[in-house]
């Protein structure tokens, strides 16, 4: 069984032939716990029959994700990606899933009834990251974001049994938020695959410029750009935040800890003085179970009162 998306294209017939569903949501509750630290830790919080939901659909965006960032040779990953985005087609053509993923979530689609567009979206924004490497201006982030973060927000809330136009408008605010505080979070990193988010026109407002970011000078002028994208992202953390009390409290509290962990990480931003190309601001485990525990104990004083 390979783990690994260019283990898997580099040898597809070693597959092993038709995968089984019992093999296939094996597959996907594996890469789900393993693939990402939070993951586990968060999911317990869910509704228990929608575990499994979860992990295949949290599967689908791994791997579309390291087709994009970890193949290494762009022209490839467009053509994995477009291989990607035919066996979703195919998924709701109801045709016969050869790969474990689509064949996990396939029973996740049809259950909940879950719309192409967010995966169809993700896709895009993967091929997006293909070409485009600097933005200049926040709104062409935000327009980034709606393919790349706002689909995600959506799936969990269908799978929660929620579709209104309110509850979306409010995911949105927190998927946004939570890809700027990380894209915040994660300049140096970014760098290392030739990538700027930081919106350029907002770096020249300040009297900084490209050429900082790629030589890595904090000078003021980009410290004061990051204090006003920070300041911004705050600002959609707000929006977002209530969308956690008018949901199920399980679902809820997976909700919160999104809004208020994207919090802590532009806390740290700031925390340095917004210096995030000499050091990547990072959340201990301490600080992620303090998260957990803040928000356990305010869902429980709610219920109470």
């Amino acid at each position: 069984m390979f783990l690994q998306p260019k283990d898997f294209v580099a040898d597809r017939a070693a597959m092993g032939g038709v995968w089984t569903p019992h093999e296939s949501i094996a597959y996907t509750r594996w890469l789900a716990t393993h693939h990402y630290e939070n993951f586990h830790v968060v999911s317990f919080l869910l509704p228990k029959h929608l575990h499994q939901d979860f992990y295949n659909v949290y599967s689908f965006c791994r791997w579309a994700d390291d087709l994009g960032d970890e193949i290494g040779d762009t022209q490839e990953s467009l053509r994995l990606l477009e291989w990607w985005r035919g066996e979703t087609a195919r998924l709701y053509e109801s045709r016969e899933a050869a790969h474990p993923v689509f064949v996990a979530l396939r029973d996740t689609v049809m259950r909940h009834e879950l719309p192409s567009e967010p995966f169809f979206d993700l896709i895009r924004a993967f091929v997006h990251d293909q070409t485009v490497t600097r933005y200049e201006t926040l709104d062409d982030v935000y327009g980034y974001c709606r393919y790349s973060a706002n689909p995600v927000g959506r799936l969990v809330l269908y799978l929660g049994g929620y579709r209104d136009a309110e509850r979306q408008r409010m995911s949105d605010a927190t998927c946004t938020g939570l890809q700027l505080a990380n894209f915040w979070q994660d300049v140096s990193v970014d760098l290392g695959k030739d990538r700027i988010y930081i919106p350029l026109g907002v770096l020249r407002k300040h009297g900084a410029s490209e050429a900082d970011v790629l030589a890595r000078r904090s000078t003021p002028g980009f410290r004061a750009a990051m204090a006003e994208l920070v300041a911004g992202t705050r600002e959609l953390f707000a929006v977002g935040l209530p969308l956690a009390r008018t949901v199920d409290r399980r679902l809820a509290l997976d909700l919160e800890l999104f809004n208020r962990g994207g919090l802590k990480i532009l806390d740290k931003v700031a925390a340095q003085d917004y210096d995030v190309l000499s050091t990547r601001p990072r959340t201990g485990k301490v600080e992620r179970v303090a998260l957990l525990i803040g928000s356990l104990v305010r869902w429980a004083w709610a219920a109470a009162a």
